[in-house]
């Protein structure tokens, strides 16, 4: 890909910055354009196969998997360097008419990992949402047969057992008990399950490593609390959903937190390193990616979206905007 990320054959950016550029495109043409082994991670959240259609667009469950193959799976796996990294939020669904749940983001998952494709599993995430809403109502407030669903499974996949990762970039802050056990020193030796505590645990590594639960927190932007990263997703006002306002754009519908993203940015890349998704929507990957100075893309094929999501990017230098939306 060279020094310039920017050269897509076949495509302009509908706008760039320091870092990064956004494109209107249909991802599926677009990842045939990018160039073998040349990207550290990839970032996204695909459209859900949920029971209701949404505006953006999503396939019914019982097609999910072999389109996800047939269109995108052999691509992301060429496309990503032999140490870089997918990761997919992707949420679960139920089945029609029933109250039970498909099984379709974990065959996704094992096609993902068969040999015809060859992604191994990391590990898998799980980002907790206290805030959804309790969905199916017939199932969770009529019948009162289920609770409501508010976890995403968040797949962590790589070309190699061993992809870039440091976990020592999203290190928590410890909590006061660990603060105490550092000063006081642990009880070390044998424990009841069999572990045995060695008085290198009273060592002050900078910070507590997180654990694979993201978690939500409806109050707060974020906040590190019993080791665990918790993330808010319903701010009312930011610039690009006062963007949205002004100018009487629908925002996007299905936007993930800021902070999601840059989880894992910061876990698995480095400043320089190159961070795509090929489901832009407005475009959170790549405002997570410009603030911690990482190059980024976009590939977004609903032009709406695309325009509208330069809103995110108001307090940074904006070129190539030759393509707005309606009469922006």
């Amino acid at each position: 890909m060279g020094n310039n990320i920017f050269d897509i054959p076949s495509f302009k950016p509908v706008f760039s910055t320091e870092f990064g550029a956004a494109y209107l495109a249909d991802s599926i043409q677009f990842l045939k354009q990018i160039p073998s082994d040349s990207l550290d991670l990839i970032m996204t959240s695909p459209p859900f196969a949920l029971l209701k259609k949404k505006t953006y667009g999503n396939e019914e469950a019982s097609n999910y998997v072999q389109w996800f193959i047939d269109n995108f799976a052999t691509e992301l796996f060429r496309v990503l360097k032999p140490t870089g990294s997918l990761v997919i939020d992707i949420g679960g669904t139920w089945n029609p008419k029933s109250p039970t749940r498909s099984l379709y983001h974990f065959e996704l998952l094992l096609r993902l990992c068969s040999q015809e494709i060859g992604f191994k599993l990391a590990q898998e995430f799980y980002w907790y949402n206290s805030a959804k809403m309790p969905s199916p109502a017939q199932y969770v407030n009529i019948e009162r047969s289920r609770v409501k669903d508010a976890v995403n499974p968040i797949w962590w996949l790589s070309k190699t057992d061993r992809p870039k990762a440091d976990n020592r970039r999203v290190l928590t802050p410890y909590k006061s008990s660990m603060k105490k056990l550092l000063v006081k020193g642990y009880n070390d030796g044998p424990r009841p399950s069999g572990h045995k505590v060695s008085k290198v645990w009273g060592k002050n590594n900078g910070g507590a490593i997180p654990p694979n639960i993201i978690g939500y927190q409806e109050q707060l932007m974020t906040l590190y609390q019993d080791n665990l990263l918790e993330i808010a997703n319903t701010r009312s006002k930011d610039r690009y959903l006062e963007a949205c306002k002004r100018y009487n754009v629908k925002p996007h519908p299905a936007r993930f937190p800021l902070l999601l993203p840059s989880f894992f940015i910061n876990f698995l890349t480095e400043p320089g390193d190159i961070v795509f998704d090929p489901f832009g929507g407005s475009c959170v990957t790549g405002e997570a990616a410009e603030k911690l100075q990482r190059r980024w893309f976009t590939s977004e094929i609903n032009e709406e979206y695309v325009s509208m999501s330069r809103f995110r990017f108001e307090n940074y230098t904006l070129h190539n905007e030759h393509l707005m939306y309606g009469s922006l």
